[in-house]
């Protein structure tokens, strides 16, 4: 058994000289390197942009959604979606420890990786015929490999494993929001969460307040959410808005916000097109925060310049040190926030 590269560049087949994220396909095969960990399959989870362009690319069609699934694996030794570039993540039991391997992983754990399925070698060897192709977690079976400096965190023993791989999915965000709201201004900011009634958008809602903003705004797509925000209690205020939509999403959130910018916009929607109205919801000298998949960066430096907007705009990295451990916290004090997001397991939007 010889030693791999701690990043995971042994396992990439093409192109040479690339590391695993940005790999057209790695090599999954199940036996380890000394410093790898191998994990034993049980859940995928797609992220929400993938899967949301999945399933509108097929029209709902579970089938043919799963067929594409496993036929990107299959070409890729990885699940990232062509079209977003983005993959999620998964649960399973650890199977094989390298004895050099760093993770402080032991056979029989239950696992979640908190590393993008984008760059983490896996095969799938039920043909995921488990899955309906109708919701983001996918029940599957396969293998999957752990590099030296990947990230896993044990499955809480007192929360449901489907609800654990949900948070853990999206338990950068509101890492990152309390580290901005709480280091990048003097006083209070202001924060307006962009798909606030999604999974990213309410823990960062819960993040907010947590790390004591002035005011929270919470923006979401319709009546029906907005009831559930009335409810989840974590928002000052609520704004019902099109976030594709830069101008009047923009009056929407001044006017919750009387009159002005916020000083923090968060951006937690799965679907293209909100990068200026994001810009133009935010203050002058404030700080847009993109969480997103389906962000395009192009469209948001082109469109800051071209707005002539004096704005930070931050890349969402699902990796906060501590950010396993922290989303767990919010839940546990927030009830409601853990029902909200039973409501979105199994595709129950």
């Amino acid at each position: 058994m010889s030693t791999g590269s701690p990043v995971g560049s042994h396992r990439v087949v093409s192109p040479a000289g690339s590391l695993p994220q940005a790999a057209d396909r790695l090599d999954p095969d199940p036996e380890i390197k000394d410093d790898e960990v191998r994990v034993s399959v049980e859940r995928l989870n797609l992220d929400a942009a993938s899967f949301r362009q999945l399933h509108t690319k097929h029209g709902g069609d579970g089938d043919a959604v799963r067929a594409e699934v496993l036929a990107i694996i299959e070409a890729r030794g990885k699940m990232q979606n062509p079209v977003t570039g983005s993959g999620g993540m998964l649960i399973g039991t650890v199977d094989a420890v390298g004895p050099r391997s760093p993770l402080g992983l032991k056979p029989g754990q239950k696992i979640a990786t908190l590393v993008s399925l984008t760059l983490t070698p896996l095969r799938i060897t039920d043909r995921l015929e488990r899955w309906d192709g109708s919701s983001e977690q996918v029940p599957a079976q396969g293998t999957a490999i752990l590099f030296g400096r990947s990230i896993a965190a044990p499955i809480p023993e007192d929360m449901p494993e489907e609800l654990a791989l949900a948070v853990f999915d999206v338990c950068g965000a509101p890492a990152l929001v309390r580290r901005v709201v709480s280091r990048r201004y003097h006083s209070a900011p202001t924060v307006a969460v962009l798909g606030a009634a999604g999974k990213s958008g309410s823990l960062s809602l819960a993040a907010a307040k947590d790390a004591r903003a002035a005011k929270v705004v919470a923006v979401v797509r319709d009546e029906i959410e907005a009831a559930q925000m009335r409810r989840l209690g974590l928002a000052d205020k609520i704004a019902v808005a099109d976030a594709t939509d830069p101008l009047h999403l923009a009056r929407e959130v001044n006017e919750a916000l009387h009159g002005r910018g916020a000083d923090v916009t968060v951006v937690c929607v799965d679907v293209p097109g909100c990068e200026h109205g994001a810009i133009l919801s935010t203050a002058t000298g404030g700080t847009v925060v993109f969480f997103s998949m389906a962000t395009s960066f192009p469209q948001a430096a082109l469109g800051a310049e071209g707005l002539a907007a004096d704005v930070e705009m931050l890349i969402g990295n699902g990796y906060v040190p501590g950010h396993a451990d922290y989303a767990l916290h919010l839940m546990n004090a927030h009830p409601r926030l853990k029902e909200l997001f039973n409501t979105r397991i199994g595709g129950r939007h």
